[in-house]
Formats: C-alpha cells, structure tokens, sequence
C-alpha cells in the first residue's frame, strides 16, 4: 500500500484552481478530494527512487473555504490519524478581497520538541500554532518564501549522524550534502515538523533558493565558480541541488496552466524513472544558467508579486557582472511593466536586499571595482578574498544590476504615460547614432523615468521584499528631481530561524550611521565608484530575532507588521507559572504604508 512520505503542500492558489504537492512512498494514483466535490488526481513520478505527484484540482468555487483530504490508490492518507491540527483547507480569494502576504527567509530545521533550540522558536511553526488554535482567524493569503528554505551546508546533529552513517565524514564535502539522496534528508527533516507540515497544507506558498539551499557563496564569482569545479564533489552536489529545487519548490510555484505547458515536467512524467531527463536538465542549467528560467510571477488580484532568481541567472565575468542575465532582465521589465494599471502594488521578491545600510552599499561596491581591476591586479586578488569572506554579493557588488534596478522600480511606480514615454525614448535612444543626438535621447530618458505624465495612475506601491542578512529593516529611497507616484521601500525579513553573531549586530547598526557613510564614501572614493542614482534612508530597524513580515494590501491601501517569534514569561514572573514557557509572536511594529482606502 502507497504511504504519503511527505506532505501535501498546497502551492498553487486562485479563484477557482488549486495545486498540492505530495512525496509517496511508492508508485500510485494520488488524489485530492475536496469536501464540495471537487477533485483532482495525478500519477506519480520517479526521481532517484523517490516518487512524487503534483495534483490539479479545478472547479473551485471563488471566496469558498473548504477542506480536503488526500487519496493514494483509493486509501486516505490526509488528514493524519489522531492529528491535533485541525482539517486542512483550501480557501479560494474573492475577486477585490484584501491580500494577506506573510514573507521571510533563513529557516535552519527547528530541531525535535524534547531538545532546547539553540536559536530559539522558530517564527513559521509559531504562526503554525496561532492558527491551529484559531483557525476562523487571521491567516496569511500566501507564505513568500525568500530562500535558504534548507542549509545543505550547516546541517543538524542528527543530519549529521545520519550521513556518517550513509558514507562517512573523512572526504570532501564531508558533513555536508553530497547528492540528491541527503537533499531529500534536508526536506523531510524540514518539511515533517509537524507544526510546518500541516501549515504547509494549509496556506499557499511561493518559494525561491538562495545560496545556502546549495552552498554558502554559490555564484559569487567567476573565480569561485572555477574553483569549485576543480574539486571532486562538487558537480553531484550542484546537480543534486538543482534537481532536488525543481522536484520540492520550482514545480509548486507554477500555476496550472504553466504546468501543462513545461516541455521538462512534461517529459520526466512520461518516462518511467525521470531521473537522467531531471539531471540532465540540471546540468544544463548550470552550464548554461541563461537557458533557464527560475523567476516567475504570480497574480493576487490586484497585488503582482515577481519572484526573481538572482543566483543561477548571474553573469560573473569581471567586465560584466550583473545579478541577471540579459534575458532574465527583460522578463523582469515585461513582467514589471505589462499592463499598467492592471495592479496596485508591486512586491519584488528577491532573497538579496536591493538597499542595504549605507556603508555594506560602499563596501560592496568598491569591492567590485577592485574585483574589475581598477586599482591594478594586486587589489583585484585582496577584492576577490574580501568577497569570498565578508559575503559581499548583493545588488550593490553589481553596479550595473543595481542601477538597472532602480531605474525600473522609478519607472513602474510612475505612472503609464510616463512609463510608456521612458519606454519609447529608450527605443529610440538605441536605435540613435552615437553622438550629440544619443546623449541627449539618453538625458530625455533619465528624466522621463521618474514621476510625470497624466495616464493611468501608478501602482500604490512598489515593494523589494528581502531576506538573506539575518535582521529586518526598512528602507526609503529618494530620488534626485521628481520620485515615483507609488511609495516605494525596501523591505527586509530574515531569519525565519536562525541566528546572527553580536559583532555583525553592531555592524549592521552601525552600517546605517553617520559615520559609516563617511567611511562608506571614502571606499568609493578609492575604488573610483560613481555616486549611486538614488538615496536612501532607514525607516524602521534594525530588528533582530526569529521573525516574519506581513503585508495586508486592501485596495490601494497597505499596512505592515512586524512579528518576533518570543518565549512568554509567567504572568505571575514565579518560575511554577503555567504561561511560562509558551512561545507566541509579538508584534514589534506595526505601520501604515499608503493610506486606507474604504470598501
């Protein structure tokens, strides 16, 4: 008989579609079977001798919440016996409804309930045990998770026995993974928390990798890229590492109709054991990162959320760096600028901040122009050290990619006419002969990216939603001359559960000061950087502990609280007190970003 290994997650979420995710313990027909009468099925599929399905389930009513269960070969298998969570359920949007999005990063496996947590409570089985114990409540539209969802490089104890067990710890890449077997490790463990398995089931996710769901720096640099591919392991460990995100995480972000149309999904069902059609697919991607696409969008009503890979779509040559590939570049303008008008807020998820604190923004950027070689080879060889050491690979340690990003978020949170005016001149700026004519096209440009126009109105706002540096914070950009219509932050959310030393604490603080900015200045000063073209301000921050964001977006209205995973103290502060010990999550701040619209 068919056994449910891992699972169900619900993914996919709209009006009238839903899709879950499910690992069994053998070959079998899986089903969904919701309690209105609406179904779906699928067969497994075979990767190195796991099997999983992806069921489809349409005919879903909008504004409906029913629950479900889930059918191996005829035998229910979900909801668990003797559970102590209530039913799973799929709640389906209502058209104009308000969108609850719950979003952060950085979840190392909370370890069993009879062990301490080293890291204290974690953030995502705490808002599993809030809404489990009401579950009419307040709950999240969709969870946006923004990489490093598993540690294949810091594993637990208990990963770590097991893989000595499997083949021993004396070679390289000793206690960490190696192949695809110890990722599906990395997934159960993390995955049958119970408290995160029956969140999981209940509440849509979007997720993304970032470098640890591989390895600590992955895709840095050219140079680390050359390094790692000399050594023994490391090609089944990125291939492994690949194949093992498209079967748990990429499969599940895409909607149904993106489904029916993946050429890949299409031929490893087909086949009886997928596994040579996923890897050598994997080793396409990373021989060739630009034939792939990780980046995909999704449709809230009127919320667009585009998550963006920024780690396998890098171009790392020193002369050309840039955190996307020309075409991951231009999906990310289509996608940002298609239909204006159409949306109210813009979240752009990317695991790495796009604005940093002042003097991590400086010291990244001169990294780079050492890297490139403006102060000669022997400061190229010190940047490249740096690089590898203090993690300096977010937008900032690529100019270009930094610029091109902020020039777009101007243009999408201004509004359509200005936007299709920048678009029009930026045509006709390339197609215009260097010269006297192609500077002035590209001023009328600069200048036209920025607010103007009397079109369709502007987003409410566009938010870079972050995670990845271990702290939260907000940031407010300023532009020089006219900003953009739409409010515009930087939103930064991590760790979901994990944990960061003091001195990076006090670093971080100090980042955002006066004086680090005068530090900050004198580094790109050196490294002959031009002054970036746009400000920035810290709002709110820095917070540091286990922690997610929300955002309720009600119309062209949007709020966002902040949540601390916290262990509650007795009420009686006597150590006997039976509140003591109980983990919950505190809001820590709470604020308006646009004004409430009525409904």
């Amino acid at each position: 008989m068919a056994e449910l290994r891992l699972g169900p997650l619900l993914r996919y979420v709209d009006g009238s579609s839903a899709t879950f995710w499910v690992e069994t313990s053998r070959p079998c027909t899986a089903e969904v079977r919701c309690a209105d009468g609406a179904h779906g099925s699928a067969e497994t599929f075979q990767v190195d001798g796991h099997h999983y399905a992806l069921v489809p389930v349409d005919g879903l009513t909008p504004g409906t919440v029913r629950t479900y269960e889930v059918v191996l070969d005829g035998t229910t298998v979900w909801p668990l016996p003797d559970s102590p969570f209530p039913p799973s359920v799929v709640r389906t949007p209502e058209p104009d409804a308000p969108v609850r999005v719950t979003f952060g990063s950085c979840r190392w496996a909370a370890p069993p309930a009879d062990e301490k947590d080293p890291v204290g409570p974690d953030a995502l089985d705490t808002l599993a045990a809030r809404i489990a114990a009401d579950p009419d409540g307040e709950r999240p539209d969709v969870l946006l998770l923004l990489g490093d969802q598993v540690y294949a490089d810091e594993v637990s104890r208990s990963t770590r026995e097991w893989i000595a067990a499997r083949r021993g710890l004396a070679d390289p890449p000793g206690s960490q993974v190696a192949d695809y077997e110890e990722y599906t490790r990395l997934y159960d463990e993390s995955w049958l928390d119970p408290e995160i398995r029956w969140l999981l089931s209940t509440v849509p996710s979007c997720m993304i990798f970032d470098d640890h769901d591989v390895i600590d720096d992955w895709n840095t640099s050219a140079a680390w890229v050359a390094d790692m591919r000399a050594t023994p392991w490391w090609r089944e460990r990125v291939l492994s590492g690949l194949m093992s995100y498209w079967v748990h995480q990429h499969l599940g972000n895409l909607s149904p109709r993106e489904l029916s149309e993946d050429l890949l999904y299409a031929a490893v069902r087909e086949t009886p054991d997928g596994t040579d059609v996923l890897r050598a697919f994997a080793a396409q991607a990373d021989a060739d990162p630009a034939s792939v696409r990780w980046s995909y969008r999704r449709d809230f009503g009127r919320t667009r959320v585009l998550m963006l890979d920024t780690r396998a779509a890098r171009v790392l040559e020193e002369s050309n760096r840039s955190m996307l590939d020309p075409g991951e570049e231009r999906w990310l303008r289509e996608q940002a600028l298609d239909a204006p008008g159409s949306y109210d807020h813009l979240l752009i998820g990317t695991s790495l901040p796009w604005l940093l604190p002042h003097l991590v923004h400086d010291a990244e950027t001169w990294n780079a122009a050492l890297c490139r070689g403006e102060r000669g080879a022997r400061w190229a060889r010190f940047g490249e050290g740096l690089r590898r050491r203090a993690d300096l690979e977010h937008w900032a340690a690529f100019p270009s990619s930094f610029e091109s990003l902020t020039a777009l978020i101007a243009e999408a949170g201004s509004n359509a006419e200005a936007g299709s005016r920048t678009r029009a001149l930026e045509e006709a700026a390339a197609g215009t002969s260097a010269g006297a004519g192609a500077e002035t096209a590209g001023t009328e440009v600069a200048g036209a990216g920025v607010g103007g126009g009397t079109g369709i109105a502007a987003p409410a706002t566009v938010l870079v939603l972050s995670g990845d540096v271990h702290h939260a914070y907000v940031a407010e950009p300023s532009w020089p001359g006219r900003r953009p219509e739409a409010t515009v932050l930087q939103l930064t959310c991590s760790p979901v559960h994990n944990q960061i030393p003091l001195s990076i604490r006090l670093g971080f603080r100090f980042g955002w000061s006066r004086l680090a900015r005068t530090l900050g200045h004198r580094l790109a000063r050196h490294g002959r950087c031009p002054r970036p073209p746009v400000d920035w301000r810290k709002t709110g921050g820095p917070w540091f502990g286990n922690q997610l964001m929300t955002l309720t977006l009600r119309g062209r209205s949007a709020t966002l609280r902040l949540e601390q995973a916290l262990e509650v103290r007795g009420s009686s502060g006597r150590s006997g007190d039976a509140t003591a010990g109980r983990v919950r999550l505190t809001t820590v701040t709470e604020s308006v970003l646009t004004p409430l619209t009525p409904q």
